[in-house]
């Protein structure tokens, strides 16, 4: 049965948090609040916790699963590089809603699905999120819900998709934003737009300089 803590609480949100990392480091699944919509997440770096990821979801392998960072620096140890122009988005972007697809580090042992050598970063911009993350380190997370049907804005709406699956719900109050990140792939010469999303490409073309869209 998942186990929910109200984060309005400081004493369930403090038990919360110390519960969700322990399920995370036991390779079960978490429902937690981030900037955009509700996100389930999974150890990273643990093969069988992103499979009941993905299974949760009822979603394919062909689909990975982005990984989201509490820090700058677990980001760039998860890749060769940020390129040309990644660490000028980061200082802008980050903490927010900027996913990074960047070439993945070579030495890393881990299993997101059928990435292609790539991973998508993203450090999102919610305590409840970020304190996690710091206790965890980086987790694989996807939107909170079935594939196909409406991404999961409550910790209530997670639940009614996810139910058992998830060990803990965190829950950190209605989303006040449900717009998804925005990608943003670095893994070619010229940045290529690869999701519209919360932050407008004008905005990155105004860090950067030239972004390619397919639109």
């Amino acid at each position: 049965m998942g186990r929910r803590f109200d984060c309005a609480d400081p004493d369930q949100r403090a038990e919360g948090l110390t519960e969700a990392a322990a399920a995370v480091r036991r390779g079960e699944l978490v429902v937690l609040p981030t900037d955009t919509v509700y996100g389930i997440g999974a150890d990273a770096f643990t093969p069988s916790a992103v499979t009941a990821l993905l299974e949760a979801k009822g979603r394919g392998r062909d689909m990975p699963t982005p990984v989201l960072v509490g820090t700058v620096r677990a980001a760039n140890a998860l890749v060769e590089n940020l390129g040309a122009y990644g660490q000028d988005l980061v200082d802008a972007f980050w903490p927010g809603a900027l996913t990074l697809v960047c070439k993945a580090n070579r030495a890393l042992s881990w299993d997101l699905g059928d990435t292609k050598g790539t991973v998508a970063l993203r450090m999102p911009l919610h305590p409840v999120a970020l304190d996690l993350l710091k206790e965890t380190g980086p987790m694989a997370v996807s939107s909170a819900n079935r594939s196909g049907a409406l991404a999961a804005t409550t910790a209530d709406e997670a639940f009614e998709q996810l139910g058992d699956s998830v060990a803990v719900y965190l829950d950190g109050g209605p989303c006040t934003d449900n717009t998804p990140s925005t990608i943003l792939d670095l893994t070619t010469a010229v940045p290529r737009l690869l999701r519209k999303g919360a932050i407008p490409v004008e905005k990155l073309r105004g860090i950067i300089g030239y972004v390619a869209t397919d639109g």
